[in-house]
């Protein structure tokens, strides 16, 4: 049933006047008026199965017989009286939580999902009680690989179908199925269908409501208490999904072992924003550690000899005075501050000397789906639009746009050595190893996106604001007030300086 804003519905919930839109259900009313309705197999996003029953509602009646259905399913009519919290729904959530668990493994000290796991909140909420069965458990398939990146536990599967919905509804793959009925039924893979080939597989594993959906790549990494979110953009494509990046938080620092564990991106997960990804991301986004978390360039060169910061900024800067016909590739990764800041000395000081074109840091790689109707685009860059509006495109060849120039400056990926006139020289800001930084004449090393905050707007215009994780190390600079100093800014530069760390 479609829900119609413009109409809305007066009803009661737990005695207090409440408003609904018309067409919307018990359970959707309650979440917007504040009020909590246990839910296992309910999601807003998904279709509505009334698998797991814990949403029952109780309705008085004018009669004084009162009526009890799940709310996930039950449509909000005028003056409805709802009750979440009477004695006889609280019986029915605890007799469905023993239910529930009566053959589910009391393993939460070991579970990945323990922290998160709602089967956990809602027995200690609404029930609270030893098991009532003196049977053993069933046990099912422990360890089953859904796939190459998620791993099933069968026996903490309590049947909610959310991850089989998801593949029918949200990425449209059909890759999962129930097989087999009642306390013997288990998810597994279509026969028909490969859940390696769902790009967007891992949000089965967010949505999973207990520990049945486990990454197989971050099992046993941390547990959820000992980490924390920092709000995020995924830099994978121009979609820019709103998403965090986890990683230990400061009083849990490890001190006996790697101290580099402390600063590793433990797993990434959605940020729901509905302008944007909803509550999804692809799972390239999940992966973005391979690509944050490469080796990084933290030592500033000159003429490919390490050199001090200070040396190498100031050699830039001069070769930036000296040029006559000056290219800057600009970076499509750069966020709105950097781009700002490069257009301010472009127009200024910079003006008469350098011209500067947008260029792609990011292009698809074999094998990876190029784009789709779900939220993956062709643009593997987040912040194109952002460069565009202050920058021309670059058009054809790097080699040909920077052909005439006596310097580039290059700043991010994409650009080889084999794109640059031989005669010219180079300046390169980047943030990783390679052998180009060696050939440069300077190299500057400049901060990622997790040590640092800024925004990015995305293909649709909307912008969405990235968070610093992490500082950086060495001589890692940001490139916002590096570009002031390459333009000969003198309090740029020392400022510049300054936040290096030493």
């Amino acid at each position: 049933m479609s829900i119609d804003p413009h109409v809305t519905i007066d009803f009661f919930i737990n005695g207090t006047p409440c408003t609904a839109y018309d067409g919307e259900t018990v359970i959707q009313a309650a979440r917007r008026a504040g009020v909590s309705i246990p839910h296992f197999c309910w999601h807003p996003n998904l279709s509505v199965p009334g698998n797991c029953r814990i949403c029952m509602v109780e309705v008085e009646s004018d009669n004084g017989d009162p009526w009890f259905d799940i709310g996930c399913n039950m449509p909000v009519t005028a003056g409805m009286r709802v009750l979440t919290e009477s004695d006889t729904v609280k019986k029915l959530r605890r007799d469905t939580m023993q239910f529930i668990t009566l053959n589910h493994p009391v393993d939460c000290g070991i579970c990945n999902k323990s922290g998160e796991c709602l089967l956990q909140d809602y027995h200690y909420e609404h029930n609270g009680r030893p098991s009532l069965s003196i049977d053993r458990k069933n046990h099912a398939t422990k360890f089953y690989p859904l796939s190459d990146r998620i791993m099933l536990d069968n026996e903490r599967c309590i049947m909610c179908t959310r991850c089989v919905r998801f593949t029918h509804e949200v990425s449209k793959t059909h890759a999962l199925g129930a097989v087999h009925r009642g306390d013997h039924s288990l998810i597994r893979p279509a026969e028909n269908a490969d859940f390696n080939e769902d790009v967007y597989s891992d949000n089965v594993i967010d949505i999973c409501p207990v520990g049945a959906l486990l990454s197989r790549e971050n099992l046993d990494h941390a547990r959820v208490w000992y980490t924390k979110a920092t709000p995020s953009v995924c830099p994978g494509c121009a979609r820019g999904c709103s998403i965090d990046v986890w990683h230990r938080k400061p009083e849990w620092a490890l001190k006996a072992l790697d101290p580099s564990l402390n600063a590793r991106i433990e797993r990434v997960t959605p940020r729901e924003n509905a302008e944007v990804n909803g509550p999804w991301i692809c799972n390239k986004g999940r992966d973005l550690a391979r690509i944050w978390e490469r080796p990084r360039a933290t030592t500033a060169l000159v003429g490919g000899t390490p050199a001090a910061l200070d040396e190498a900024v100031e050699r830039a800067s001069q070769l930036m005075a000296e040029a006559a016909r000056g290219v800057v590739l600009v970076s499509s990764w750069g966020s709105n501050e950097e781009l700002a800041s490069l257009h301010e000395v472009l127009t200024g000081r910079l003006a008469s000397r350098f011209t500067a074109r947008v260029k792609p840091d990011h292009v698809p790689q074999p094998g990876e789906l190029v784009e789709d109707d779900i939220l993956i685009m062709a643009d593997k860059n987040p912040n194109r639009r952002a460069a565009l509006a202050l920058f021309p495109a670059l058009e054809g060849e790097v080699a040909a746009a920077v052909a005439d120039a006596d310097l580039v400056l290059v700043w991010g990926e994409g650009v080889t050595d084999a794109d640059l006139p031989a005669g010219a020289r180079v300046v390169r800001l980047g943030s990783y190893q390679y052998e180009t930084a060696l050939r440069a004449d300077v190299f500057l090393p400049i901060s990622i996106q997790t040590e640092r905050d800024g925004h990015y707007t995305n293909a649709q215009g909307v912008v969405t604001a990235f968070s610093s994780c992490f500082a950086p190390k060495g001589d890692v600079v940001h490139a916002e007030g590096l570009f002031q100093a390459l333009a000969g800014n003198r309090k740029a530069l020392h400022r510049v300086l300054a936040g290096a760390v030493s």
